[in-house]
Parts: C-alpha cells; sequence; structure tokens
C-alpha cells in the first residue's frame, strides 16, 4: 500500500540548507539592523575623529564670545556680568542645536555625496536584503543617533567654557530633553538626506554657502526668536516672519526650552513644526534617494 499523501499547503517553505526561509518584513529588518551596525563600528573606529569634529565649533563660539570678549571689555548683549550671563544662557542651548545640524550634514550630507561620488559605497548597501528607501532611512538613524551624541558632548562643555563672572543659568527639563532632543536630531538628519541627494560633490561648496550659513545665522544661535521683534519694515516685522521658514530656529528654540529657563517659542508650536519639517525632509529626501540610486 503506498503511504497517504500528506498536504504541502502549510508546510513553511524550506531553504537549500532545510530551514524555514524568512519573510521579506523579517529579512528587511535584519538588514536595517546590520545596516546601522555598521554605522555603530565604523563609528567607533573614528570616535576620537567625531568628537573633536564634534567639539570645536561649539568650543570656539562659547570661547569667543562667552571667554573672550568679556575678559577684553567687549561683551555680547551688553556689559556687565548680569547682560554677559544673559547671553551665555541664550547661546549655550544655541550652540547645541548646531551641533545636532551639523552633524546631520556631515554624517549624512557629506558622506552620501563622496558614496555617490567617487567611493560608490552606495551601490553596496542598497545591495542589502531590504528595500532601498529602508537603506535611507538606517542612514536618517544613524545620523539622529550621532546628532544625540553631540549634544550630550556639547552641552557640558559649551556650560563650562565662560569668563569669571560669567555663567549660563542651565535648568534641565528632562520630558523635553527625552522627547523633543530626539525628535530634532531626527530632523535635522532628514535634513542632511535632502542635502546629500541634492547637491553633486562638486558643488558641496555651493552647498554651505547658500543653504548652510544662512540656516545657521538665521537660525537663532545667538539670540532668541522674540529679540527680533524691533527689526520691522513699516510696521512690519519682516525678519521675525522671515526665519520662520528655517528649521534651525524651531530647534534652537526647543533646546532652550529643554535646557534653560530663558524666553522660548511656545511648545505647541515648536513640536509640530518640527514634526512637520522631520517629515517633509523624510518623504522628499527618501523620493531623491531612490532617484538617485536608479539612475
Amino acid at each position: 500500500m503506498t503511504a497517504p499523501a500528506t498536504s504541502t499547503a502549510h508546510r513553511p517553505a524550506q531553504t537549500i540548507g532545510g530551514g524555514p526561509t524568512r519573510s521579506v518584513a523579517a529579512a528587511s529588518w535584519t538588514a536595517l539592523g546590520a545596516l546601522m551596525l555598521r554605522d555603530l563600528v565604523v563609528l567607533r573606529k573614528h570616535w576620537w575623529e567625531f568628537v573633536l569634529r564634534t567639539i570645536v565649533q561649539p568650543f570656539l563660539l562659547c570661547f569667543v564670545f562667552l571667554y573672550v570678549f568679556p575678559k577684553i571689555g567687549q561683551g555680547i548683549g551688553g556689559h556687565g556680568s548680569v547682560q554677559e550671563s544673559a547671553f551665555a544662557t541664550i547661546l549655550v542651548p544655541g550652540v547645541v542645536g548646531i551641533s545636532v545640524m551639523f552633524q546631520g550634514v556631515q554624517s549624512i550630507a557629506l558622506a552620501m555625496a563622496q558614496e555617490f561620488g567617487f567611493t560608490r559605497e552606495i551601490e553596496d548597501r542598497v545591495q542589502a536584503p531590504c528595500p532601498i528607501w529602508l537603506v535611507a532611512i538606517a542612514k536618517v538613524l544613524s545620523g539622529a543617533a550621532q546628532g544625540v551624541l553631540s549634544a550630550i558632548i556639547v552641552l557640558p562643555i559649551a556650560s563650562v567654557v565662560h569668563a569669571p563672572g560669567v555663567q549660563a543659568h542651565l535648568n534641565l527639563h528632562w520630558w523635553i530633553i527625552l522627547t523633543f532632543v530626539p525628535l530634532a536630531c531626527i530632523a535635522m538628519a532628514g535634513l542632511g538626506l535632502v542635502l546629500g541627494t541634492s547637491f553633486e560633490p562638486r558643488n558641496i561648496g555651493l552647498m554651505f554657502g547658500f543653504i548652510i550659513l544662512p540656516i545657521t545665522f538665521l537660525g537663532g544661535t545667538y539670540y532668541s526668536w522674540d529679540k527680533l521683534a524691533p527689526v520691522t519694515v513699516g510696521g512690519w516685522h519682516w525678519l521675525q516672519t522671515l526665519v520662520l521658514l528655517n528649521p534651525l530656529i524651531y530647534v534652537n528654540e526647543g533646546m532652550r526650552a529643554a535646557f534653560t529657563v530663558a524666553p522660548h517659542m511656545h511648545l505647541y508650536v515648536i513640536y509640530p513644526v518640527v514634526l512637520a519639517f522631520g517629515g517633509t525632509f523624510l518623504t522628499i529626501g527618501l523620493r531623491k534617494f531612490r532617484r538617485r540610486v536608479l539612475s
């Protein structure tokens, strides 16, 4: 007698080695984890390069504005320890904000310009068993993680590089720190993705000259948004209105809300706008990334 035939409808798919195959989703998440682990290993091997790249600009800003200027009697924000301390309270969270932004630009935009350029490393990444958009998400998450690390490194350094008598009045609001800082890092990493997929390697200088510098100087690093009110034309607060198009102004205002008691925008404005900027940057960046890869 022949043995009864068994149904194969519910058997798991078998690989050549005999084990069950993974679903596409499982393979994609495994590939995402591997891509992020690769970036973590690279970061660990170049840790001191990352630290130096992170602290040089914030250290110089605080050293010049909060140490050298008070020492030579060229105070910013007014003369006297009270006015100089008030400026320090504004500047310290501002340098944390620009550190987060520059991490998004350096770790994603500059690296991606090289990967799409002469190194062609992007070709190896997109061969991972996952959708193309997930490769870009891995870059964004890696850049956001480096942004969080930069905030952790920069804040204590910026808070102590002051002249005698000058003190930044910090007050840590942990619920804002734990929710807003990662959100800001993801938004700035999304900006890095957009820039990295928009500029050719030969045009990186244009990116810094026409985009990064205006964002930095009009992003509220050295002043709070409400202080721009006196800049008017015919009663219209034109500069205060114009800078609302700058994502960095919301990041820096959020950093002031997280680290100080200084005046800042309302949180019910900061959170939705940063979330909207992040979603917009990711949508545009993912579309442009796919187009660059397939071209």
